[in-house]
């Protein structure tokens, strides 16, 4: 199947030319401003359907807005109507078609020129009227205000806001493109005689934010390299647009460090965090160094050793034992005693006191993950030669005015 996208250079016409060169059932023509008319009427003899995606937005004159809109969309339906098999054609609109300003009568031409083609020929006319398309590869001060307000704040240049209120209605290039990619189909033994009915669409779903919000947004993912919060991304909205956010970056500027806080142990850092998720932290712990020695009463931990031979160690702080003294310990209370185990094993050791020790000797090469209970005081030791590497997932953000975190030796 041959398939023409005009506008092959823009925003919607890159991303869905990517996702067409994925299918190895087109091939795929693509038509912009620096292709000739010549090569843009042999293509139009050769289509099977058209994604009639160009157009003017930003012209010189407001002339432009007719020759490029509706002008050449009635150069590509006159050559379309020639052909025995007139292919089915998409045309990209705008919601502005409802307004009466230059460029929305422009592009209501435009369709009144598709539905006729439609109407004489019998092919498929498909009319898509977009409102605010964001994501990746849009142009700042071009496409849409996203675009820019990503590309400002990225690069630490101004925004002007005139109506923090002023609510915009989006929507993402993927829906966009996935709705488009719906509508292709091989028609050209269906067009015979039938009259075709035009199709007006929109795509779905759409988001509602305003000015003030949607800068208030991305000035936080630019922050969150120092604050290391991640933004809510059960927020669809927010999803797609810290992902548009990141294409602006410098290629080189990529990558940013982290703050270590450094000791005699080793050295530890915080990666991500957010408060309905907690936070994620990574150390380095020199051999024969024991980390923790602490319990927590409501926040849990998970721990991940990446590189290196630890023992983990456990000692439940509610233990009667202890509560009520070794010389008290109730009588017919004896604990179990095993070995540790190797290689992500786990076992019990017997303190002073006779309360139980429990323990997993973990290595890096297992991927094993260790979940640390409330109530639990817990402690990790490098047994190994080298540096021991370990990811530390906590269930809460690290409050120094509210630690939950009490210190207490894992072994008496």
């Amino acid at each position: 199947m041959i398939i023409l996208v005009t506008g092959s250079n823009g925003f919607i016409g890159k991303n869905l030319i990517v996702r067409l060169q994925q299918r190895d059932d087109v091939q795929i023509l693509g038509y912009d401003i620096n292709n000739t008319l010549d090569e843009l009427n042999a293509w139009l003899d050769e289509a099977d359907f058209v994604y009639h995606l160009a157009g003017v937005n930003r012209p010189r004159n407001e002339e432009e807005f007719f020759t490029g809109n509706a002008g050449l969309t009635s150069t590509i339906c006159e050559r379309l109507a020639q052909r025995e098999d007139p292919p089915p054609i998409l045309l990209s609109s705008s919601i502005q078609t409802e307004l009466d300003n230059s460029y929305g009568r422009s592009k209501r031409l435009a369709e009144e020129v598709v539905a006729r083609y439609g109407e004489q020929t019998g092919a498929q006319a498909i009319i898509y009227r977009l409102t605010n398309v964001f994501g990746k590869w849009s142009r700042p001060n071009y496409n849409t205000v996203v675009a820019t307000f990503c590309y400002n704040i990225v690069h630490d240049l101004p925004i002007t806001i005139s109506n923090p209120d002023h609510e915009l209605e989006l929507i993402h290039i993927d829906d966009v493109v996935r709705a488009f990619l719906s509508e292709i189909r091989d028609q050209r033994s269906e067009v015979g005689g039938r009259r075709s009915e035009v199709k007006f669409r929109e795509v779905g779903p759409s988001y509602r934010v305003t000015l003030g919000r949607l800068a208030e947004l991305i000035r936080s993912f630019r922050e969150s390299r120092k604050s290391l919060i991640v933004p809510d991304l059960s927020d669809p909205v927010v999803h797609k647009l810290y992902g548009m956010y990141l294409t602006y970056l410098d290629e080189d500027d990529f990558g940013y460090d982290l703050e270590q806080r450094c000791d005699h142990r080793g050295c530890l850092a915080e990666f991500v965090k957010s408060e309905p998720f907690g936070q994620i932290f990574v150390s380095r712990t020199k051999p024969g160094i024991t980390r923790g020695n602490h319990f927590h009463h409501t926040k849990t931990e998970k721990f991940l050793v990446l590189e290196g031979e630890a023992i983990i160690r456990f000692r439940h702080t509610g233990d009667q034992r202890l509560m009520l003294g070794a010389a008290e310990v109730p009588e017919g209370i004896t604990p179990s005693h095993a070995t540790s185990g190797v290689g992500g094993g786990s076992g019990r050791e017997q303190s002073e006191v006779g309360v139980e020790v429990i323990e997993y000797r973990v290595s890096g090469e297992d991927f094993m993950v260790l979940d640390i209970p409330p109530g639990y005081t817990h402690s990790i030791e490098n047994v190994g030669e080298g540096v021991l590497v370990t990811l530390f997932w906590a269930s809460e953000v690290f409050d120094p005015e509210r630690m939950d975190t009490v210190w207490e030796e894992v072994s008496l």
